[in-house]
């Protein structure tokens, strides 16, 4: 029977929910908050969540992200963790837009 190997964890944090974590693989959380940080511009109003998935593409490791898949709940979930981290930010209109904080 083949091993299973353990993925390590990190604690994520949610600004819609404050108080509330999640334990997630770190591997894809850092692979995807590189990826993110790297789209994001660092003014407002920034790029809005549809933008910013279709700039974030080429940063994403493919190993882990093959094709892209699953990058749209990987993006969301590191996207909340960095606004209740206050590492990005978003602007005051609608829809969302995101930016980095420098």
């Amino acid at each position: 029977m083949p091993e299973k190997t353990v993925s390590e964890k990190i604690v994520i944090e949610n600004i819609n929910v404050p108080g509330r974590t999640e334990r997630v693989d770190r591997a894809k959380y850092m692979a995807m908050r590189e990826a993110l940080l790297a789209a994001l511009p660092d003014t407002a109003p920034g790029l809005t969540v549809a933008d910013t998935q279709k700039a974030l593409l080429p940063f994403l490791s493919r190993d882990l992200f093959p094709e892209g898949q699953k990058a749209g709940w990987w993006m969301k979930a590191v996207q909340l963790d960095l606004e209740a981290k206050g590492v990005i930010r978003r602007a005051p209109q609608r829809p969302v837009q995101l930016y980095r904080l420098t």
